[in-house]
């Protein structure tokens, strides 16, 4: 049974910075600006040997009916609702606010467990604000320091008597060791990735069948990567919301620099990549960078072209428009799925959800070695590699080292000479022979060994 946490406070407090010390890693972004954190984001915590899900919160902050601030104090009652327990974070350091008080008041009507946490306790400044604490009403103050990890024993006894019992976490499962079928049932990694406004979050509430994520025509609105676990017709996904990519020259202040940075982490992590275009402004410059650092990146890839329910005509020839600016704009995702979608109306979602897992499935093919030593011979014989410096290059045979993408090793007399544009041969035409379209397929060139390279000429 998991046992489940809501941090909750006024903006700046420390919640995210407390997140990030619970979960181990740094998942939250964590700013001086007041009001960095919008949507509500889940991770697996441990503080000792209590394990617990924790649920870092935006700021508590008045604003108008159906204004960002509102709906961001919504997702945070959301949080409320779905935890046991709830972490009421001050600032010690600056004491108790107008708003704190008010707050407190707040928690103490969602009827849960309230441990309240002085956090920025550490010196001699934090004492006094977290005196001041027990006005609030809510037990004595738990002073720590989450961005130093001061207090965290005395937290752990205080947490500690609220949970039934330590829940033990199963070590034994290693990825390493899962079978092709338990591997097959695994959650499948996904990124939806784009510029800003391209409808990533709509598209996941969508999917959700909720107003899970913050959405607003503003550009900017996510700022963290969000994880949010999806079930498409039996079928687990595990889908990251990112924030929007701009160009790096646009890209001035820090928030959003670390933004930018998470997003980047959310594609590395992932399996599979949703780059989401504008139907009305798509294959723009910044489009095709991000596809490019997904390929570098070698991640499977869906082009998802959204808003496609203001199109004034979407017949055959629309989507065949599509399929010929995706195979121009991104010849070295030659063939990559592109699917017409609607987040909002939720248009063409079905074909999407299918197109990410068969790219998830092509990204992780293996060519037989037979298979693949016939198309080598053939495809030499149909374009023989070309004369470099008036010496024919020797190309010995081919390989697969892995797939996740697909790799290979093809083993030549001189690798530094075999030109690009003949390894793009041999990287088309291989997608082509064993059903390859859009995945990232890597081709290393290494030289074979030389058996008569240690013997010496003997001296004349």
């Amino acid at each position: 049974m998991s046992f489940t946490i809501a941090i909750i406070g006024r903006p700046n407090v420390g919640k995210s910075t407390l997140f990030n010390r619970l979960v181990g890693q740094k998942l939250a972004l964590v700013d001086d600006l007041p009001g960095v954190t919008r949507d509500r984001r889940e991770g697996e915590a441990r503080l000792g040997d209590l394990n617990f899900i924790i649920i870092d919160t935006a700021g508590l902050d008045e604003g108008a009916r159906g204004s960002l601030t509102a709906r961001m104090q919504e997702q945070t009652e959301t949080a409320i609702a779905q935890a046991d327990a709830l972490f009421f974070v001050i600032d010690a350091r600056i004491g108790l606010t107008p708003t704190d008080r008010a707050f407190a008041d707040f928690a103490r009507k969602a009827n849960k467990p309230v441990l309240l946490v002085a956090n920025k306790s550490e010196g001699k400044h934090g004492d006094a604000g977290a005196m001041e604490a027990f006005a609030l009403g809510l037990g004595d103050p738990i002073q720590i320091s989450a961005e130093h990890g001061e207090g965290m024993g005395e937290l752990y006894d205080a947490l500690s008597k609220l949970m039934p019992e330590p829940v033990e976490e199963d070590d034994d499962e290693d990825d390493a060791e899962l079978s092709e079928e338990e591997a097959a049932t695994r959650p499948i990694r996904v990124a939806i990735v784009g510029r800003p406004n391209a409808g990533k979050s709509t598209l996941i509430n969508h999917l959700l069948g909720e107003e899970r994520l913050l959405t607003s025509p503003e550009a900017g609105t996510t700022r963290d990567s969000i994880a949010v676990e999806i079930d498409w017709k039996g079928r687990d996904f595990r889908v990251f919301d990112t924030a929007g990519l701009r160009r790096r020259s646009r890209i001035e202040e820090k928030l959003e620099k670390l933004s930018v940075a998470d997003a980047l982490r959310a594609v590395r992590f992932a399996e599979v990549v949703v780059l989401m275009m504008d139907t009305q402004n798509r294959f723009e410059e910044q489009d095709l960078r991000i596809a490019d650092l997904i390929e570098r990146e070698g991640r499977a890839v869906v082009l998802a072209v959204n808003k496609w329910d203001l199109m004034e005509t979407k017949g055959g020839g629309a989507i065949s428009g599509l399929r010929r600016d995706a195979d121009h704009w991104l010849p070295q995702l030659k063939g990559v799925p592109i699917v017409a979608v609607s987040g909002l109306m939720g248009e063409g979602i079905d074909r999407l959800m299918q197109a990410i897992q068969d790219a998830y499935a092509i990204w992780n093919r293996r060519v037989p070695t037979a298979a693949l030593n016939r198309w080598f011979e053939q495809a030499i014989q149909a374009n023989p590699p070309p004369a470099v410096s008036g010496r024919r290059l020797k190309l010995n045979y081919i390989t697969q080292t892995k797939a996740r993408p697909p790799s290979f090793v093809l083993f030549c007399s001189r690798a530094d000479a075999v030109p690009q544009s003949y390894l793009r041969y041999l990287t088309n035409s291989m997608r082509e022979t064993f059903d390859l379209p859009g995945t990232p397929v890597r081709i290393t060139l290494r030289e074979k060994a030389n058996p008569f390279a240690h013997k010496r000429k003997r001296p004349s």
